[in-house]
């Protein structure tokens, strides 16, 4: 039995892909990384092995640097939807890797559905 957070967090981390490979259909994969400082979101082609395009609280024209709230991933979302617009994407699946799904990865996630994606 899985006791420590890392062991919980692996194990949730596996289910969640694994549940959204079969369930992937060729779509993209937004891939959502959280840690204490930072979020950041990709869109990755898991086919080609390419990242298509990217978003995190490290970059200066965000204007969220430094910032580590809700607020800061909602504005990554918007970022990450409106790239993907731009590459010409408008269906993926939301990989939220092991982090549960509220607080800054929710806000992520809803500022990029609010940006057109469609997950």
């Amino acid at each position: 039995m899985a006791t420590s957070k890392r062991e919980l967090f692996t194990k949730r981390r596996l289910r969640v892909r694994n549940k959204l490979r079969s369930m992937s259909d060729g779509r993209l994969r937004l891939s959502v990384h959280r840690s204490n400082r930072n979020i950041s979101a990709q869109l990755i082609d898991d086919s080609a092995g390419r990242t298509l395009a990217a978003a995190s609280t490290l970059e200066k024209d965000l204007g969220v640097v430094g910032q580590k709230n809700v607020e800061a991933a909602a504005k990554v979302g918007a970022a990450i939807a409106e790239r993907a617009k731009a590459a010409g994407v408008e269906e993926v699946y939301f990989d939220r890797g092991g982090f549960l799904y509220h607080g800054k990865v929710k806000a992520l996630a809803d500022a990029a559905r609010a940006g057109g994606l469609k997950f």
